[in-house]
């Protein structure tokens, strides 16, 4: 065009925008400043509109400056586009302020900071404003009542909830595509499954991916593994692919589980669906497997993701942390930095982790040194309970408690207990009873302080004191957690306890011990009865010793899983030290690979040795 006037300037910068061309729209309004064109408030909101889609906070507050300037402060559709793009830029102080100055506000303005504040928060801001709104009698649409939902789903305010449900169907929306999801996933986020699945069953135009999603992950949450996998193979007979989030939340539940054929199962679908290249399902995947006892297969699937996000890096750094390998977290934790990825919290809680299991004091304390002053994250309750782990852990219990005296605030439950443990592990009666009152002031239903503590005195036989400890528990009503092992074969969980008679192949089990323990003494293994704290004879030990839950998950695995296959077994409570070492006899005489992980980390155990070097 030889002349280009503001209406055409106008159409331009509009067009852009509405067809998603929000940099040429952007450039398209410098272009016409330039010529000495007085952009219009049609202009001006197409712009804005650009600038909240591509985050351009800063050249949104100038825009915002020039439509003032022009005294488009008022204008109905450009502050309700102001509103709307400090909300998507996380501005909410901006947001309320320029909703503030507008006299007259329709549903458009209302409705965009509301849609701020559920994706932004405060969250019970955006339930107080559509309060207001309804106070002003300004109309309700499908639009705001979904963004509401969202921050009664992040609240968990199932009752607000359940009265925006009823304001849906009073008003004919619930069979709205948008409103079943959001209905949905709130149900699912507080927990309220049997309202969910009623939403959710409603019409069968609700069922897409969205709200599969949703539901998936409520029943995720409530560790309803099940449930989850069936909403799963319901939406594949219907046709409905899965998406990137679908599997997020199943393969966390596997993790969560340690489920490795299902986990599998769904990689399988992954790769089927090409979303084995999305970094956030490949995280979930490193994550799986490192929890199921899988660490090379973790490994390898961190290996192929192209561009690792912090998530994958964190993963990865997670696992190595559950198996002990302090070194390979400190090595992966450099990559990581030449990479250019910042390490956060997490990345510390890791590292910290990963340093404690492998007696690494000087590096996991020159890493908590420099969190704040290299990285510039600040030190929480659980890095410094990792350190008074590490610590301990390494027997340095003064140093320990003088580094507990120094902190900002008192240790967490999870500190006390990783020093007491120490103190159990070395023998110092004085500081684990310190630690057991601390800990038992903290928590005072869990039996782990008293347990501890009595098997400090034990050790020291000192009878008297572990029957009173005993008497205690029983005036108070503590109840020591009775320990468990666990063995997937097939798609069956087979759990075992202390003196197990209940598994139907039980006298197979027993018989398969029995030559254990024959083989493996005459390997070398010498029972180490210290680690019962009962009165007993030194045979009654033995036998208890023998009987416990993950040998027994072991012998059944040995005469049920083929050779070919990992023998993986959980346990609930941490590992003794007579257990760990016949499992390592157990794994020369036989010549198999056994993967136990118990409440702290993973013991590889091959040919008479364990990953852990005997440090735990």
């Amino acid at each position: 065009m030889s002349q280009r006037n503001l209406v055409s300037w106008t159409a331009m910068v509009t067009g852009f925008s509405q067809n998603l061309h929000y940099f040429e729209a952007i450039s398209t309004f410098c272009e016409m400043r330039i010529a000495g064109e007085n952009p219009t408030q049609f202009a001006f909101s197409s712009v804005i509109k650009a600038c909240a889609s591509v985050g351009l906070v800063e050249f949104g507050e100038q825009i915002h400056c020039l439509a003032l300037k022009f005294g488009f402060g008022s204008d109905i559709f450009v502050v309700s586009n102001l509103v709307d793009m400090y909300s998507k830029c996380g501005v909410m102080v901006n947001a309320y302020n320029v909703f503030q100055e507008m006299e007259c506000k329709d549903e458009v303005l209302w409705t965009a900071l509301i849609d701020g504040y559920a994706k932004n928060g405060p969250f019970e801001d955006a339930l107080s404003a559509y309060k207001n709104m309804v106070k002003e009698g300004i109309g309700i649409d499908k639009f705001v009542l979904c963004s509401t939902l969202s921050a009664c789903a992040a609240l968990k305010a199932l009752n607000f909830g359940t009265c925006l449900h009823s304001v849906m169907v009073k008003k004919g929306f619930e069979l709205e595509i948008s409103v079943g999801n959001a209905l949905t996933d709130m149900y699912s986020k507080v927990g309220d499954m049997e309202s969910a699945s009623n939403v959710f069953g409603i019409d069968s135009d609700c069922r897409n991916i969205v709200a599969c999603s949703s539901l998936i992950d409520g029943y995720v949450e409530l560790d309803r593994m099940e449930d989850a996998l069936s909403v799963y193979v319901r939406l594949r007979r219907q046709g409905i692919e899965p998406n990137e989030f679908t599997f997020s939340s199943l393969i966390k539940a596997c993790s969560s589980q340690a489920t490795l054929e299902q986990g599998t199962q769904l990689h399988a679908e992954v790769i089927k669906f090409n979303f084995d290249g999305n970094p956030f399902v490949s995280s979930v995947l490193v994550d799986m497997y490192g929890k199921c006892g899988l660490l090379d297969d973790s490994i390898q699937v961190f290996d192929e993701i192209e561009n690792a996000t912090e998530f994958a890096w964190n993963s990865m750094l997670s696992v190595f942390a559950q198996h002990g390998l302090g070194k390979d977290a400190i090595q992966l934790f450099n990559r990581m930095k030449n990479e250019g990825v910042e390490p956060n919290a997490i990345t510390f809680v890791s590292l910290l982790r990963g340093c404690s299991h492998s007696g690494l004091v000087e590096e996991g304390l020159s890493f908590f040194k420099a969190m704040e002053k290299t990285y510039g994250v600040v030190p929480r309750e659980e890095h410094y309970s990792c350190v008074i782990d590490l610590l301990g852990r390494a027997g340095q219990l003064k140093e320990a408690e003088d580094f507990i005296n120094k902190m900002p605030f008192e240790p967490n439950a999870f500190g006390w207990c990783s020093f007491l443990g120490a103190c159990k592990i070395h023998g110092d009666k004085e500081r684990g009873k310190l630690a057991a009152e601390k800990l038992m002031q903290l928590e005072p239903e869990n039996s782990g302080a008293p347990v501890l503590l009595s098997n400090i005195y034990a050790k020291e036989q000192q009878w008297e004191d572990v029957r009173t400890l005993r008497k205690m528990m029983q005036d108070f009503n503590v109840k020591k957690l009775p320990g468990y092992s666990w063995v997937d074969v097939g798609n069956k969980t087979h759990i075992f306890g202390v003196e197990d008679w209940s598994h139907p192949q039980m006298k197979a089990i027993y018989d398969k011990l029995d030559a254990l323990s024959g083989q493996i003494k005459a390997a070398g293994y010498v029972p180490c009865t210290d680690s019962i704290p009962l009165d007993v004879d030194v045979s009654v030990k033995e036998k208890i010793l023998q009987h416990h839950s993950e040998r027994l998950a072991i012998a059944f695995a040995l005469i049920s899983i083929p050779s070919g296959k990992p023998i993986i077994v959980k346990k609930n409570l941490r590992v003794c030290s007579d257990c760990h070492s016949a499992i390592k006899y157990i794994s020369k005489v036989i010549g198999r690979k056994i993967i136990v992980r118990d409440n702290s980390r993973f013991h590889h155990f091959s040919n008479g040795l364990c990953s852990c070097g005997d440090f735990w």
